[in-house]
């Protein structure tokens, strides 16, 4: 079985998980809550939705000008934001095509290329950084470490090749390639370390967890939260969800996981209320911070 099949069957058993706990447990989700403790949980997870959008663009513009480049457009992280609600778009690729060519006219070929698959794997360092804080339930978390150990500048190539390798086969389109002296020589990387890259997708993460812990406030006592193992299966999930490309957005997985790891330590109905609003939240922070950007270019077009 190819990756690619696997992760299509894991996004629908997904689906399906998902789907079988919201109806198994319809008879107890209740969206009827306090007016006013309902409208401030909301407006503060949309809030903190907002601004991880905001620094997830800028760690984008910042992987840029960690690969050497010096780019004065001031509306690169316009640009991430207006294009970041095409993930939602069926097969997972759509904000990443648009993002290449976008840069494509700014650098050369391979350079716009390389910044757009190592993005993600930035999400996903930072997040599994965070996840292991989980090993104080369990030393196997060490291993969440690993990935941010390859951001070092001797062995992000290594990364670049691996991830190009997943995309060609879903892209056709893109055949590029550097040998390891060739990309020594062309891209000329400004730090040992992108300390400042990691930092800001982990505040990304850390934000998008306010984002959701305020929706789980609105149905959860908040007498006995144990944050630190809630925080560790949120981080944990969205990177399941990050890396399966069959689920826009990670919209099925990034839920299934977080029911199936949480277990029975919190009321069911009340995770699965939890992940339904914050979903709506976070998905039309997405939409929305997108649409006025949307709407000039079509004007500017037109």
């Amino acid at each position: 079985m190819n990756l690619k099949a696997f992760k299509n069957i894991f996004f629908f058993i997904s689906i399906f998980y998902f789907t079988y706990y919201l109806i198994f447990y319809k008879e107890d989700i209740s969206f009827e809550i306090k007016a006013e403790i309902y409208y401030s949980y909301i407006f503060l997870s949309f809030l903190f939705c907002i601004l991880s959008i905001c620094l997830n663009g800028l760690a984008w513009k910042n992987i840029i000008i960690w690969f050497g480049q010096s780019l004065k457009n001031n509306n690169l992280i316009s640009f991430y934001i207006l294009t970041n609600s095409l993930k939602y778009v069926p097969g997972g690729v759509w904000h990443f095509v648009e993002r290449f060519t976008f840069l494509k006219g700014k650098l050369n070929e391979k350079l716009a290329f390389y910044v757009n698959i190592i993005e993600p794997y930035f999400m996903l360092s930072a997040s599994l950084l965070l996840a292991s804080l989980g090993v104080i339930y369990n030393p196997f978390f060490l291993l969440f470490l690993l990935p941010s150990i390859f951001l070092h500048r001797d062995l992000i190539y290594i990364i670049i090749i691996k991830l190009q390798s997943f995309k060609n086969k879903s892209i056709r389109l893109f055949k590029i390639n550097y040998t390891k002296k060739q990309f020594d020589e062309k891209i000329k990387i400004k730090s040992i370390f992108p300390l400042k890259i990691l930092s800001i997708e982990i505040l990304f993460i850390l934000f998008k967890f306010f984002g959701f812990i305020f929706c789980f406030y609105i149905f959860n006592d908040l007498s006995n939260i144990d944050y630190i193992f809630i925080f560790t299966i949120f981080c944990l999930s969205w990177s399941i969800g990050l890396i399966v490309p069959a689920a826009p957005g990670g919209i099925g997985v990034f839920e299934s996981c977080f029911l199936f790891l949480m277990g029975d330590d919190y009321s069911q109905s009340s995770l699965i209320m939890s992940l339904i609003i914050f979903r709506f939240v976070s998905s039309s922070a997405d939409l929305l911070l997108s649409a006025p950007l949307f709407f000039k270019k079509v004007i500017r077009r037109n």
